[in-house]
């Protein structure tokens, strides 16, 4: 259970408004605190993958704390957190406020970010403010502090439409979107950190990730949270494009795996590259055929023009990460979205 200093819950301080500014971006951060220095350090810890990540360290015992500001991370996801978690609000783009959420902590698991190709393409400023400033100020904050390792969530778009597949680390980058171009930038600045500071760092290409804690209600909701939703509520799924594209789906619990793997590796980490995925992919016709499964419905789904910023295919080579830190995908596609599927079922029959 989180508590403030003075002992309410965290979710009593949230709801009176005792520890959380109004402000959602203040760049002031305010936090719930626990005794003790936390080891790691989870920026965009109230997201669906920092949340996540935060919670596995919790279950092996360790003391974690969260950055976050709350601008699309949820905060029902920290308030679900058991064990010592340390909560602060706040921008990693401001320098103060960084400086604070790195002071003594050994490994950053770098997740904060404004996510979605979308979003990016409609305000492009946004994305490059928070993805490439705020890792700018994440890594310098680490480097004075000390930190000795950062693990950063890159991401897929990258490479790009290019047609070779699978995507391989060394092959062109290319990509599509404001957010791609954000990602890939921050994979510059974890090799640079690297070089010229000594900071260990590694860029953990993601590829589609998915699972429970997705949020299937913004309007930027990845593809399996909206056909999950779209099958509970009997209603037509929207597909972008034929359905015949491409994706390498990765459940939550591989990409959890992976950077719990690069924060404990004893291999050198100087800002290398590694995909973060099954090694297999579906088309979202498919996808959809297999959740209609899970729901016992037949889908008739809504086909629109495909999106600006979109690629067509992905599929990833995942033998770099299985070299380096020694990873494996532990659940595939379809046990994946069993799983998936019981949540979503379960939180919607409770709603």
């Amino acid at each position: 259970m989180l508590r403030a200093s003075h002992g309410s819950t965290f979710a009593e301080v949230a709801e009176k408004g005792q520890v959380f500014g109004q402000n959602r971006f203040a760049a002031r951060a305010h936090e719930v605190y626990t005794n003790g220095m936390a080891k790691f350090l989870v920026t965009g810890g109230a997201g669906f993958i920092g949340s996540s990540i935060a919670e596995a360290l919790l279950a092996k015992g360790e003391k974690v704390r969260i950055l976050d500001d709350f601008s699309t991370g949820r905060r029902k996801n920290v308030e679900s957190l058991k064990g010592d978690v340390e909560v602060i609000e706040g921008s990693i783009v401001d320098p103060e406020t960084v400086a604070r959420a790195v002071k003594g902590v050994e490994v950053i698991f770098h997740q904060a970010a404004i996510p979605s190709v979308v979003r990016s393409v409609e305000n492009p400023g946004a994305s490059m403010l928070a993805n490439v400033q705020g890792t700018t100020t994440v890594l310098d904050g680490a480097r004075h502090a000390k930190v000795k390792r950062v693990i950063f969530a890159a991401s897929s778009s990258a490479y790009g439409d290019t047609p070779t597949l699978p995507k391989i680390e060394t092959m062109p980058t290319s990509p599509r979107s404001p957010y791609a171009v954000s990602k890939l930038t921050g994979e510059h600045l974890m090799a640079v950190f690297a070089a010229l500071y000594g900071l260990e760092t590694l860029s953990l290409r993601y590829f589609n990730v998915f699972g429970p804690r997705q949020d299937p209600t913004s309007q930027y909701a990845a593809v399996i949270p909206n056909f999950v939703t779209a099958a509970l509520g009997n209603k037509a799924p929207t597909v972008y494009g034929d359905g015949e594209q491409t994706r390498d789906f990765c459940f939550i619990e591989n990409t959890v795996g992976a950077n719990l793997l690069a924060a404990t590796t004893s291999n050198k980490l100087s800002g290398q590259v590694v995909n973060v995925a099954c090694g297999e992919r579906i088309s979202l016709n498919q996808l959809l055929a297999y959740i209609g499964e899970e729901a016992g419905v037949k889908f008739e789904p809504k086909y629109v023009p495909s999106r600006a910023g979109d690629v067509r295919d992905s599929l990833a080579s995942i033998e770099a990460a299985r070299a380096l830190i020694g990873y494996e995908p532990k659940v595939l596609v379809r046990e994946g979205l069993k799983r998936t599927f019981a949540a979503f079922k379960a939180a919607w029959q409770a709603s």
